[in-house]
Formats: C-alpha cells, sequence, structure tokens
C-alpha cells in the first residue's frame, strides 16, 4: 500500500473557503468524471477543459527528464547517489517534531509546513484532503485559508479523489499563491499545467504513494484485519515490517507484513494504474515527506530552493538527522518479482510455509532492508511491477510510459527493455540534454 496512502492528506470541514455556498468544508459537487482508460481521477478531467488530460496525465505520455529540468533545475543524475531511485534532491534527512501533534499520522511535519506558510504570510490557501462527513476513510479534496483549519487535516485517508478540481475555484476567488499538498500522480498533473494555470506562486508538498485503491476496496481490507474494523482509527504501514492499527477504545494491534491476508483480495483490488506507477516517491514536489527511508521518523526529500525554503520554516520545532541505511535489498526484491510474475500470469501466490512466518517475522526488522535501503527496495519493486504488468496487460503502452531510469532499475533483475519498449529519444535542441521522452509537450 501507499506511503501515507494515496490521497491521504489534510483538510477541515467547516472553516474552508467555500467553492460552493451550499457543500461542506469548501468540496464541490462534483458530476461523473468523464470516462478514461488508467485514471486516477487526478480532477484535471474535471476541470472547464478535461481535454488537457492528455498533455497532463502521468499515465498517457510522462515526460520526467522536461518536468524534472523545469522544476528543479536539472534532471536527475544516476551517477549522483541515489538520484536514480528517488530522483532530484539536495537532501535527505530522517525528521521528527520535537512536539508531535495529536492526530497526525506521524508527528506533523506536513501540516505544520502548511500552517507555517499561513503564519508567515506566504499563501492564500492550502489545497488538501479532508475526510467525507460519512466516511472517514474516504477523501475529500478543499481549499483551506487558516492555519487553525489544518488541525482538522491530520491522519491519512484512502481512495481516489479529484484534488485539482478545486485549482480553477481557488483562482476564481482570487488565491494566487497557493500551497499544494498531493500524491504523485496529482503532482505530475499539476506541474505539466503549471505554468499557464495563472497562479502567482504554487508550494508542491509531496506525499509518496505506491499503492491505492477505492475507499469501498479499503473497507473490504479493514474488514480482514480486525473483528471490529468500524472501530478502527488509524492505520499504518511501518518501516519495521509492520502494520500498526489504532482503535477507538485505545487498543494498538500490530500485524507483520507477512501475516497481512493479501491473498484474500480480489485480483483487482489495486488497479492497473497503481500497478504500473512509476513514482512512488513524488519527484516532482519541492519536498516530499514520507516514512520509507525514515526508520521510525519521516523521511524528508528536499528536491529545490523552494524546498528548502519550506523545511526552513520549521526552523527548530523539527529535529532533524542524516537517514541511515542498513541490509541488503537484492533478496527481497527477487522474492517480489517472482510473486508479481506468478500473479500477473493467473497464478495464486507463494505462501510462505506457516511454521516459517514468525522466524522471518523476527528476523526482518533485524536483517532486512531498513532506512533508505528499505526505500530502495520498495522503489525497485514498483519498478519491476510497472514493467510486469503492461507487458502482460497493455504492452503497446510500454513505450510511452516508463521512463528510461525505470529500466535501468529493473535490469539487474533480468528485465532488459526491447526495442519496441525503449522509450523514443527526443533530439538536443541547444546542445542541451536530450531527454528520453517523446514530447509530451505540456505546457
Amino acid at each position: 500500500m501507499n506511503d501515507l496512502p494515496a490521497s491521504a492528506l489534510h483538510a477541515p470541514a467547516a472553516a474552508s473557503a467555500a467553492v460552493d455556498d451550499s457543500n461542506r468544508g469548501g468540496a464541490p459537487t462534483h458530476s461523473p468524471a468523464p470516462a478514461r482508460g488508467l485514471c486516477t481521477d487526478c480532477g484535471i478531467s474535471r476541470s472547464s477543459d478535461p481535454k488537457r488530460c492528455g498533455r497532463a496525465c502521468q499515465f498517457i505520455r510522462p515526460d520526467y527528464p522536461l518536468l524534472e529540468a523545469r522544476v528543479h533545475g536539472r534532471e536527475r543524475d544516476p551517477a549522483r547517489p541515489d538520484e536514480l531511485h528517488f530522483g532530484p534532491f539536495i537532501r535527505m534527512a530522517r525528521a521528527s517534531l520535537r512536539t508531535p501533534r495529536i492526530g497526525a499520522q506521524w508527528t506533523g511535519i506536513t501540516t505544520r509546513i502548511a500552517e507555517r506558510l499561513f503564519e508567515t504570510g506566504a499563501i492564500d490557501a492550502v489545497l488538501t484532503m479532508t475526510s467525507d462527513p460519512n466516511d472517514r476513510w474516504r477523501p475529500l479534496p478543499v481549499l483551506i485559508t487558516s492555519a487553525a483549519d489544518l488541525a482538522a487535516c491530520r491522519g491519512m485517508r484512502m481512495g481516489y479523489a479529484p484534488l485539482l478540481s478545486l485549482l480553477e475555484p481557488a483562482r476564481a476567488q482570487g488565491f494566487l499563491r497557493l500551497a499544494v499538498i498531493g500524491i504523485p500522480c496529482q503532482v505530475y498533473a499539476l506541474r505539466a499545467l503549471e505554468s499557464e494555470l495563472g497562479f502567482e506562486r504554487l508550494y508542491v508538498i509531496g506525499t509518496p504513494c505506491s499503492d491505492n485503491t477505492t475507499t469501498e476496496n479499503f473497507h473490504t481490507f479493514l474488514d480482514l484485519l480486525a473483528d471490529d474494523p468500524d472501530t478502527i482509527t488509524y492505520l499504518e504501514f511501518r518501516a519495521d515490517y509492520r502494520v500498526e492499527l489504532r482503535f477507538t477504545d485505545g487498543r494498538v494491534k500490530t500485524i507483520p507484513f507477512l501475516d497481512l491476508p493479501i491473498s484474500k483480495l480480489p485480483s483487482d483490488f489495486f488497479p492497473l494504474t497503481c500497478r504500473t506507477c512509476v513514482d512512488y516517491t513524488n519527484v516532482l514536489a519541492d519536498i516530499t515527506v514520507g516514512y520509507m527511508g525514515g526508520q521510525g521518523e519521516q523521511w524528508l526529500i528536499v528536491r529545490n530552493a523552494r524546498g528548502e525554503e519550506l523545511l526552513g520554516l520549521l526552523g527548530d520545532e523539527v529535529r532533524t538527522r542524516v537517514p541511515g541505511s542498513a541490509g541488503r535489498r537484492a533478496g527481497p526484491v527477487k522474492g517480489f518479482l517472482a510473486n508479481v510474475e506468478r500473479a500477473a500470469g493467473g497464478l495464486p501466490l507463494r505462501r510462505m510455509p506457516s511454521w516459517l512466518r514468525p522466524v522471518v517475522n523476527w528476523l526482518m526488522p533485524r536483517v532486512g532492508p531498513r532506512g533508505l535501503e528499505f526505500a530502495r527496495t520498495r522503489v525497485e519493486m514498483k519498478a519491476l511491477e510497472t514493467v510486469v504488468h503492461l507487458r502482460r496487460e497493455l504492452p503497446r503502452r510500454l513505450r510511452a510510459m516508463v521512463p528510461a531510469h525505470v529500466w535501468a532499475l529493473v535490469a539487474p533483475y533480468g528485465l532488459e527493455a526491447r526495442a519496441d519498449e525503449l522509450p523514443r529519444v527526443a533530439p538536443q535542441i541547444d546542445g542541451s540534454p536530450a531527454a528520453t521522452h517523446e514530447r509530451a509537450t505540456p505546457q
């Protein structure tokens, strides 16, 4: 599943800027999204010009080199440590707020950054998520205009929500300095269209995401985890190979990853979009706030000068240190690939013998990949999953959807690109490095 799972952040209900006075919390009434293949409903299809999906969508013809250079001033550099896996960055850190915020998924760094943007007068509004009033797990897009309202934005949700459908309402209300908190497919579309949206300043706080599903499917998953799923208030996939659940009565339950009932989930539990996403680490955000490389703390990837500005807003409120890295990823990644190939071929997953699971559950937090190696493991797993599933279900899309750096990630595991799968290389212009994708020409 994902890191602060999909569409998983922030926004209150009643006190937000109203997009439509008849709706709660600044959330508009949405008409059904136009029919799209490979769509996570980022919100662009619900805008005044839904045809922009053709040049904004991460799943049509993405051009990461172009947008990385546009946003960060350069493409990722495979010669720099970890940029092949995590994208361009200035620095990474393990971090936690010295005073954790009540109700936060971790300690509250993401919402605290947004609060500081209000407190310093840097923005007019924050575009993010709240919970649907009828379902705490269902994300609902909303515009926030007050730092005080962000407290209700903490925590995670699971599902799809058209976050970017509020860009035009934000501009119409005169909110020209905007912070956006989003997952990778939302941030990609935002960046692809950024120059034509008419905002004076955008701060983009990204959260990692690996596997999303519908809120209805997520409830099915919760039903398998507890006899009283309606009382679950918190769920987190932790870096110690366990899932943590919290309940309304104060109970806390942890479940080792190997004991999760994954085999009981339907084959379409995760849609093809999420099984073929190449951007776990949200490379086009100014700062990525996740946990996979944090070893029990949050993991920050500061990507550009604006990301440094955002982290700097926290001052002494945040404790940071250099991320650690331990263990080896090759074995777990190879095992994952074998299972993905079986699943993609319609075969059942290989299950570990029940007698062996307690041993492995004990070993993995101690000798398995930890810290940055844990994050590298997850990125390589996602890259392998992308290639395997596209080859089986949409082979013609490989050339358009899979960037060159993904092929570099999967090559050590025996997945080599065929000639008809490689991305087209754009010609060099004025001596600048060629992008690895045929141009999508986002404006």
